[in-house]
């Protein structure tokens, strides 16, 4: 009974974190474009954009740990 919880979490986690990784990319192309159609960006753009940066490689890194894939789950 305790293992079969565990893969139900991991299913959940896993769908999960497939979710979080598209919206990430989608606020990082966001940003991207936001800059790439700015003159001057300020600071705080930029900063904001290393951030989505940083957060989707970070959860492409997690994903690629777990071997998921996008029509795997």
């Amino acid at each position: 009974m305790l293992f079969r919880r565990k893969g139900w979490l991991r299913t959940q986690y896993d769908q999960q974190l497939l979710h979080d990784l598209l919206e990430m990319k989608k606020e990082w192309n966001r940003q991207k474009q936001l800059v790439d159609k700015s003159f001057e960006p300020s600071g705080h753009i930029l900063y904001e954009l290393k951030v989505a940066e940083a957060k989707y490689f970070f959860l492409l890194k997690v994903a690629k740990s777990r071997n998921l894939k996008i029509g795997k789950v």
